[in-house]
């Protein structure tokens, strides 16, 4: 902290302190990242209590300004975005990084949307169209353990996700997070002002020494990917789940959020997080993976009390999810030809993804395929150089420390999204990533790293 700039905040009370740091911040004083004076330091210098001080940061802390890091010190809240999903705009590369689904494997709602006019539904009724609530309650409830169970259907996981947090934490309240994490959680966490808790994730998922060192840190929420986990792929197993769910038995009342995007579409068996004894909880399914990304709907099992807050949380603002897409989800999900079409999806991304990881590996590139969309491929070499290389030959490929909270092996891998290329363009990608490899490791050779 610049002693000359610690001289510029001023006032005797609270409300005046916490005034005068946000001017700094205004005017560009104070930058995102900077760090505040410590508070023993800001009261010395303003000849206030020391109370004070804490209760200036407090408020700065409850609008969003400044975020606290422990003993990192308090910091003017960073601003920056989060890279999302998609496609890249204006690129010319051809991009294998964009996370979607095939278009080509998203069913046509067309003969579906022909049956979909009727009464209109008005304020008051059920926020829930009943025949989707009688299919969810099937959908949802056969893989949760504990015996009470509400519904609630947002506009997707990631509105689920962003109520669920909201209704239970305050700013920098810790929140569990996976690491390497999915961007839309790393993105929710962030804006919501919270304090995300890595832990770290290996092939059989959230890592058990990870979730007791972050409950240890004392986080109020837990985010977890049970299968399928984006980027890694990985899905945990029944071991691992049920290590998980010992160590939250002492946790109950902490939320566990499981977000389970992939669903339907999944090679793996479901295995959860949440205890039949677990008090505060929640599962979220979308279909936005099996019926298209603009198809915003997603059902959330939880306990009643969680479901409550969240429906408080629904209130102010969308208050239900429209009916007629809700209607729309229950014809494609109850037709025959529409859940075949789902199964062949599934079987064709876990194929393509195999396929595309073992050429990998014949050219030297080990790699193995986990469950989802996308394939998490290490590297030698930082993954960066690769990308700048794949860039070189007409690739847009995602490096994997746009994922990452503190994993620093993470910056050696590339996540890309492969299922859609045929034959041939696979074969020139993995040329390509090989080709890459070999020149980004001959350019740390000659620069005296490797």
């Amino acid at each position: 902290m610049d002693p000359d700039l610690t001289l510029q905040i001023t006032g005797r009370a609270a409300a005046d302190i916490a005034d005068s740091v946000r001017a700094l911040i205004e005017r560009g004083a104070l930058q995102p990242g900077q760090s505040l004076p410590p508070v023993r330091t800001l009261a010395d210098t303003l000849g206030v209590n020391r109370n004070t001080a804490v209760a200036a940061y407090r408020q700065l802390t409850q609008a969003g300004v400044v975020v606290t890091r422990g003993r990192g010190g308090t910091h003017v809240a960073d601003r920056s975005e989060v890279p999302q999903e998609g496609f890249a705009a204006d690129n010319v590369l051809r991009d294998v990084a964009t996370g979607n689904p095939d278009p080509d494997r998203i069913p046509d709602p067309s003969r579906a949307l022909a049956g979909m006019a009727g009464r209109p539904v008005l304020y008051g009724e059920p926020v829930i169209d009943p025949a989707l609530d009688a299919w969810a309650r099937s959908w949802m409830c056969d893989d949760l353990s504990p015996d009470e169970v509400r519904l609630t259907i947002t506009s997707g996981a990631a509105d689920a996700v962003e109520r669920l947090l909201a209704q239970a934490l305050v700013r920098d309240d810790a929140v569990a997070l996976e690491d390497p994490c999915f961007l839309t959680s790393i993105h929710t966490v962030r804006v919501g002002g919270y304090r995300a808790v890595p832990v770290p994730v290996d092939d059989k998922g959230m890592t058990v020494e990870g979730l007791r060192a972050a409950l240890d840190q004392g986080v109020r929420a837990i985010v977890c990917t049970p299968r399928a986990q984006n980027p890694t792929g990985a899905s945990l197993t029944a071991e691992r789940a049920a290590a998980l769910r010992e160590i939250l038995r002492a946790h109950p009342y902490v939320l566990v959020i499981e977000d389970d995007h992939f669903s339907m579409l999944s090679r793996r068996p479901f295995h959860s997080l949440i205890g039949p004894e677990h008090r505060r909880w929640a599962l979220v399914r979308s279909v936005s993976k099996f019926l298209g990304p603009d198809m915003c709907l997603a059902v959330t099992a939880s306990d009643p009390d969680t479901a409550a807050r969240l429906a408080m949380r629904l209130t102010p603002g969308t208050t239900w999810v429209s009916h007629l897409l809700q209607r729309l989800v229950h014809a494609l999900v109850t037709d025959a030809d529409v859940l075949a079409g789902i199964e062949s999806a599934g079987a064709h991304y876990a194929d393509r993804n195999a396929a595309f990881a073992a050429r990998l590996t014949a050219l030297g590139v080990p790699a193995t395929a986990g469950d989802g969309l996308n394939l998490w491929v290490p590297l030698p070499v930082p993954a960066r150089d690769v990308s700048e290389q794949l860039m070189r030959r007409g690739w847009l490929a995602r490096a994997g420390d746009a994922f990452v909270l503190a994993d620093e092996p993470a910056a050696r891998r590339l996540r890309l999204t492969v299922h859609d290329l045929d034959d041939v363009d696979a074969e020139r990608l993995a040329a390509d990533i090989a080709a890459a490899v070999r020149a980004a490791g001959g350019r740390l050779v000659v620069a005296g790293v490797g």
